[in-house]
């Protein structure tokens, strides 16, 4: 087991993001001074000092990303005026109040400044604190594996037509000499660089997407709630933060890439208030448990992501999120608030103490074939619950 600043690497997130850094970079240089050696021309030099610099940045900004953390919310915080408790949602795992744009991490177990998701990756949540530097880590790594890219891609070309070159070229061109096993490591690197160009770039649009809005990946979907319940009326939320284009960036991105505020009290526009969000959340919250309704389990649950014996359908449909799977017994009762055509997201009911509710809450996804919905205390007919 690691401590100290060494756990939050040995994580295979990390640890995976890490080995793709140096395999990519390793076999580019190796490549690149075959290729184009930078001690021959001035161009091939620049290519050299332009990748190595993509580079460097990118294991700078996400090991920034890692360490500096997203910001926390301090632990029983609560509002300077008492009176704005009334418009704050409250943490039982952190025994305080949220503030706004703040939003508890179950994989943290802490309260997130501006939390927009926790990433595996860095192995932390991206909020408030290390959003510039994780935005910057992605668009350093898109650009460096597109450069990546080309370099292994036009050097595994040079050495699989290398005798070609040999016998019928001027004797001008760059040869490049990759045995078996560079061979295969070029074609992996070359593999891993297409995926990040494709992947992280998206990644990066989305982010630089929230920053021109000022809005978080769980904003968005505050929104989006907010906006469904004002359809019958023609109504339309206003998003507070939305300050325009130039003073949304500047929150976020900066020269030294170090956040600005406190991440707690932000800037909102004219017609809204510090609470206007936090308020349209606890009515969001208090709608959910109007709908919520009760199952009880008739078939166990085993927690697994993918639970072959609730059969084929249920594996291949699954939930689109990276939210737990939970393990239940037959007789458990669960608190249902979504519904999937074959799962189910609720929390186990537990006899605790209110004291220890928030702190063993066991909520999470099941196969709805497991379940029975109880009306009036009683279990419905299993005949329409079932998927077969």
């Amino acid at each position: 087991m690691c401590y100290g600043p060494f756990a939050r690497i040995c994580h295979w997130g990390p640890l995976t993001a890490l080995g793709i850094i140096k395999l990519v970079t390793g076999m580019t240089i190796h490549c690149n001074g075959m290729w184009w050696p930078p001690a021959r021309s001035f161009g091939g030099f620049l290519n050299s000092v332009v990748f190595i610099s993509c580079s460097g940045l990118t294991l700078y900004n996400f090991l920034s990303a890692m360490y500096h953390g997203p910001g926390y919310l301090p632990q029983n915080w609560k509002p300077t005026n008492e009176t704005d408790c009334t418009y704050l949602q409250w943490c039982g795992v952190c025994h305080g109040f949220k503030a706004p744009r703040s939003h508890h991490c179950r994989k943290c177990g802490r309260c997130v400044l501006k939390m927009d998701h926790h990433c595996p990756w860095i192995n932390n949540c991206v909020g408030w604190g290390n959003h510039a530097h994780f935005t910057s880590f992605l668009a350093f790594a898109t650009l460096g594996c597109l450069h990546a890219s080309i370099i292994l891609g036009c050097s595994l070309y040079r050495a699989l037509n290398r005798v070609h070159y040999l016998y019928y070229g001027s004797g001008k061109e760059p040869i490049v000499y990759l045995g078996l096993y560079g061979i295969i490591l070029c074609v992996l690197a070359l593999g891993f660089t297409i995926g990040v160009v494709i992947a992280v770039g998206m990644l990066l649009f989305f982010q630089i997407r929230a920053i021109i809005r000022n809005r978080t990946g769980i904003e968005d979907w505050i929104m989006e709630k907010a906006n469904y319940r004002r359809k019958a009326r023609n109504e339309t939320f206003i998003f507070p933060y939305d300050l325009g284009v130039w003073r949304n960036i500047r929150q976020v991105i900066n020269f030294s890439c170090q956040p600005v505020g406190d991440g707690i009290f932000w800037p909102v526009v004219d017609t809204c208030d510090q609470f206007t969000l936090t308020r349209e959340q606890i009515e969001q919250k208090t709608e959910k448990r109007q709908r919520t309704k009760l199952y009880k389990i008739i078939y166990p649950a085993s927690g697994s992501w993918v639970p072959i014996t609730q059969g084929l359908k249920v594996c291949c449909c699954p939930p689109c999120t990276d939210e737990a799977r939970i393990r239940l017994e037959v007789g458990d009762t669960v608190s249902v608030t979504r519904w999937r055509k074959y799962w189910l997201f609720g929390e186990k009911l537990q006899d605790l103490p209110q004291a220890e509710e928030s702190l063993y809450r066991v909520r999470g996804w099941f196969p709805r074939r497991c379940a029975v919905e109880m009306i009036d205390g009683s279990e419905q007919s299993v005949k329409d619950k079932k998927i077969k």
